[in-house]
């Protein structure tokens, strides 16, 4: 067991049962403080507030945006369109960030062994809060896919002879995940293809088929928004058919929070990983995994971790030291983001990624892999030219585009049609920017 994780547990049971339990997320943190006489340092009041006006109009106010963008000290070495890799903080979370890490350097094991306990629980309760669970639902991870592959590997449902099933479309890691806890267990993989291009009927349909097709089906990998064509599925639906038919959900929403105003309720899962370094704006390294009240017993504690009780969340994960500065960064990446609205930013992500899509939707040569159904995408939109699905022939578009055009996007691949390149735009890019891909794809499109 790691020192900060025995404080913990010795902590804790100073604090009382109470003091750890409560659902408040306030009341969390001070119950902990009070026990150990330090108060976490309440986040930056950031300087923006949430635009009044309607989300149509507010996504082109430019003034408002570019006060926003202004916050994020990004290069103008090139017009970087790949922000699904992770989101940079902005001005004042970087700030933060640097304080934390000047205390945590200066204090060393000091501050790790006496202080860092409430500002774990008030990232914890902050994270909670933000997605609309109970604290003792959440337990904080390294970033999603550390949270999912516990939720997969350790998963207790499954036995020989059953059958784990993903979609193309899922994460690669995750799908591996699934094809190890089927090794492991006797079962076999059952994978499908998400119809391209998409709609919300034909999603459905797909998985129905899916799910009637192989009825020992125990465990369901859905990812929410994947990484791939930023395709967002309804995942809702689909868990109600899942559990219709006894299989279980694991929810990969790496992509979901941050972009897309939403709660785990209504993602209706019981098992959920989520990334806090991708829309959320948190450093590098954090993430969350969610398991609903009432189905811990589902999840097996990992490595036969004895810090905590198997009441607890924290033995379903165990991730060692962590960077401490990095936790304590988290309230104040989800304070910048609240100041913003997630509805206002959701719809300023859409009408940069509606830019670049609508003025080339119609250019022969240029696919576009995500349809414009507000329900079914947000920031993230994959692409081919020409049908090409190679890996070559998309790593060389990528290229073309940064080299001759100075914009940065990325290769996809995984998708049973061929892989892709991804554009992700976020809140430091421009609508000329998004011109800037547009006319470039035209060029590109036009060269056959």
């Amino acid at each position: 067991m790691t020192q900060p994780r025995r404080e913990f547990v010795k902590r804790a049971a100073a604090a009382g049962a109470a003091a750890v339990v409560v659902h408040s997320p306030v009341s969390a943190a001070a119950a902990s403080a009070a026990a150990l006489g330090e108060t976490p340092d309440t986040p930056d009041a950031p300087p923006l507030a949430p635009h009044p006006g309607p989300l149509d109009q507010v996504a082109q106010d430019e003034a408002y945006w570019g006060k926003v963008a202004a916050q994020y000290p990004v290069t103008d070495a090139v017009i970087n369109l790949e922000a699904g890799y992770f989101g940079i903080m902005a001005a004042p979370v970087l700030a933060a960030h640097h304080r934390h890490v000047d205390r945590v350097n200066r204090e060393s094991s000091y501050f790790a062994r006496r202080a860092f306990i409430p500002f774990l629980q008030q990232a914890r309760d902050a994270v909670a809060q933000f997605v609309g669970a109970k604290p003792t639902e959440i337990v904080l991870s390294r970033g999603a896919t550390e949270a999912l592959q516990a939720l997969i590997t350790q998963y207790k449902g499954v036995k020989a002879g059953d059958t784990v099933m993903y979609a193309d479309l899922d994460y690669n890691a995750m799908q591996w995940a699934m094809n190890a806890l089927a090794a492991a267990r006797g079962a076999t993989v059952a994978r499908l293809a998400i119809p391209e291009p998409a709609t919300r009927e034909n999603i459905l349909a797909a998985y129905t088929r899916a799910l009637d097709a192989h009825p020992r089906t125990k465990l369901l990998l859905l990812t929410h928004c994947n990484n791939k064509t930023g395709l967002i599925i309804p995942v809702q639906e689909i868990t109600t058919l899942a559990k219709a038919r006894g299989a279980d959900v694991v929810v990969d929403a790496a992509h979901s929070f941050g972009q897309v105003p939403l709660t785990v309720n209504a993602l209706g899962a019981d098992f959920v990983g989520l990334n806090l370094h991708k829309w959320i704006g948190a450093p590098v390294g954090a993430g969350a995994m969610y398991i609903r009240e009432g189905h811990l017993d589902a999840i097996d504690r990992m490595h036969a971790d004895e810090a905590f009780p198997m009441t607890r969340i924290e033995s379903r994960l165990h991730t060692g030291t962590t960077s401490f500065a990095t936790v304590m960064t988290i309230p104040d990446a989800i304070a910048f983001q609240q100041s913003l609205g997630m509805p206002q930013k959701a719809a300023r992500l859409r009408y940069l990624r509606d830019r670049w899509v609508r003025a080339v939707r119609d250019v022969p040569g240029v696919h576009i892999l995500t349809p414009d159904d507000p329900a079914l995408v947000g920031a993230i939109t994959g692409f081919r030219l020409h049908g090409r699905g190679t890996r070559a022939a998309n790593e060389a578009v990528a290229k073309t585009l940064l080299d001759e055009f100075g914009i940065f996007t990325f290769q996809r691949t995984g998708l049973a049609n061929g892989d892709c390149v991804r554009v992700t735009p976020t809140l430091f890019n421009t609508p000329a920017q998004l011109d800037t891909l547009a006319a470039a794809l035209r060029t590109m499109a036009a060269r056959g």
